[in-house]
Parts: C-alpha cells; structure tokens; sequence
C-alpha cells in the first residue's frame, strides 16, 4: 500500500471522528469540551513522544473545516495551535492553552507580565494563554488574571485578561501571529462552504412566481459568484497548508488570509440576500456561521494589515526578482500534492 494511500485512509477515519464528536456536542462547555480531549483531537499536532497523533497541518485543516463548517462553538483550534506551539517552545504542557493574538504590557526580568490581553478566544475557561511579548513568545499563567467577560459578533468567548505580575514563561519569538492567521483562514473555508451549500439548497426548494429560485437568471449569477470566491479561498488555504507543511509559509499565510477576508464579506452578503430575512434568524442555520465569518475576518489580521504585508514582500524582492521567487515557492508548494 502506498504512502499516499496510507494517508488518505487515515484522513477518512479522522474526518469520521472529527464528524462523530461535533455531533455528539450539545452546547454546554464543559460537556463538550470533555468529548474534545477524550477523543485526543486538542493534541492532534503534538508528536506521539508528547501525547499527541503526530499530525501537521494538513490534518489540522482537515478538523478546522470540519468545525467552521458546523460552526462549532469550542475553541478546539485555539487549544490545538497552542498546545503544538508551546511544545515547540519547550514550555510546559498546561491543562487548558489557548493563543492571544498579543499581550499589551511589560515582561519583569524574573518573568512576571503586567498588562493585559485583549480579546482572548474563551479566556475565562483558560489556565494558560500563549501570547507575543516584547518580541518574546510568551505563556503566561492565567491563575491571577482579573477577567473581563466579553464577546463577538456570534456570541463566543472574547475576553480580556488584566494581569498584575503574573507568573510567565518565555521563550525566542515564533509566528503566532500568522499561525492564528492560518487558523482562520481554514475555519472559513469551512464555513463558507457550508453558507454555500445553503444557500444552493435553499434556492432550489424555495418557490417564488411559482418556480424556484435558482431559476432566476440574477440568482444564478450572485451563486456563480459565490461560489468562485469559496474556490479561490479553498486554492489560497490548499497553498498555505503545504507551504507550511514545509515550514517557510508567511507569503502564502497573508496571501490566503486577505483573500479569505475579501471572500467573507462578499459571500457573506451574497448569502443573506439570497435567503431574504429567515438568513437573519437566530435558529437558522446561516446564522451562526456569517456571525462567526464576520469575526474570523478582523481577528490576526485585517485586510489592510495583510494586503501592508503582501506589499511589502513583494517590494523587497524588486521587480526583476519577484516573479522568479514566487514561481520557485510555487513549485515548491505544487511538490506537496
């Protein structure tokens, strides 16, 4: 049997697991959360001598589909990232990590961090959150933390931590920032493909003048833009996972979150004006996943932040030199499938 063989095989039975625990969850945290780790799926990306399945990226993106798509309320990647994060960093596993885009505040020489962390995904279930500070990856101990409860658009944890000397350790910086980036990106490839499959089944069943409407020629149009855009994302994310699967991805992290960014909000609209007003309601099902969409969009990094970042790459390749680069990363990344 080959290697390629052996994988996909593998890929099927944690697509099934993956499937099996999201519909067993129930909405209550702890409950949930339970199924989560019993399952192993917050250790996927630890090695086996750590824990954990020994999965990369592309297994990674295989479960975060699967959560967007079902619009998952648990901040199983979150945990999954920080967990493969900090045992790259040789900190010491915590009963409950999660990733905080940064910390605003001071390290103390003897590692105490004052300041505060802004809009931690679920920070009032965490003991411990994975943070950049003064160029320095940090884990700091949320034991001691003041926590101001908060939330976003689709009514999910985003709290602030106010710490006042609490204990952290650190360690050389890492990209979390574009890690995080890449997370989102694969929640929303998720997502956005099941807002299109919705909207594909509700116009196909839905009557208007007495026939559907995925007869009507301007329906057909804004799904056939849709559906380009969940294209062009799924492209952008395949990209990303293989170059990071190589480990050098920044150029096609910030290239897939921008354009993951741009597709969200013309989908998104697209979606709703589809559906009318039942797209607006709390109970149906587009609802929770555009709410999470919405947030996925601005959180590690905005359009402008990415597209300042692209722009930057690219010049400092020069003109004569950017096309060769991108071209060889590009081989580089096709050598992957």
């Amino acid at each position: 049997m080959s290697d390629r063989t052996t994988t996909s095989e593998l890929h099927a039975m944690l697509a099934e697991t993956t499937a099996q625990v999201i519909a067993r969850t129930r909405g209550d945290f702890a409950s949930d959360w339970a199924l989560i780790t019993e399952a192993g799926l917050d250790r996927l990306m630890l090695t086996e001598a750590e824990g954990g399945f020994g999965g990369g990226w592309p297994e990674a993106a295989l479960v975060l589909r699967l959560a967007g798509a079902s619009a998952l309320a648990l901040p199983l990647g979150e945990v999954m990232l920080a967990r493969r994060l900090a045992a790259q960093a040789g900190f010491d596993d915590a009963r409950l990590p999660l990733i905080g885009a940064s910390a605003a505040g001071r390290l103390s020489a003897d590692g105490l961090f004052t300041g505060t962390l802004p809009s931690v995904p679920w920070g009032r279930h965490a003991s411990h959150v994975l943070a950049v500070c003064d160029g320095r990856l940090m884990q700091l101990d949320c034991a001691s933390a003041r926590i101001v409860w908060g939330e976003n658009p689709a009514g999910e944890p985003r709290d602030t931590l106010h710490c006042d000397r609490a204990p952290a350790e650190t360690a050389p910086a890492i990209a979390l920032f574009a890690n995080g980036a890449l997370l989102r990106v694969l929640q929303a490839v998720g997502a956005l493909t099941a807002a299109r499959d919705l909207s594909v089944s509700y116009v196909n069943t839905r009557q208007q003048f007495g026939r559907a409407l995925a007869n009507f020629q301007a329906v057909q149009q804004l799904l056939s833009q849709f559906a380009v855009e969940v294209a062009a994302v799924e492209a952008a994310a395949s990209g990303a996972v293989a170059a990071a699967a190589l480990g050098d991805a920044g150029f096609e992290i910030a290239a897939a979150k921008l354009r993951t960014n741009l597709a969200i909000g013309l989908c998104t609209a697209a979606a709703h004006q589809v559906h009318g007003a039942i797209g607006f309601t709390a109970d149906y099902a587009l609802h929770p996943l555009t709410r999470r969409l919405w947030s996925w969009r601005s959180e590690f990094g905005h359009d402008g932040h990415w597209a300042d970042q692209l722009a930057s790459w690219s010049l400092s390749h020069g003109a004569e030199g950017f096309w060769p680069v991108l071209a060889a990363r590009g081989d580089s990344v096709a050598a992957q499938y």
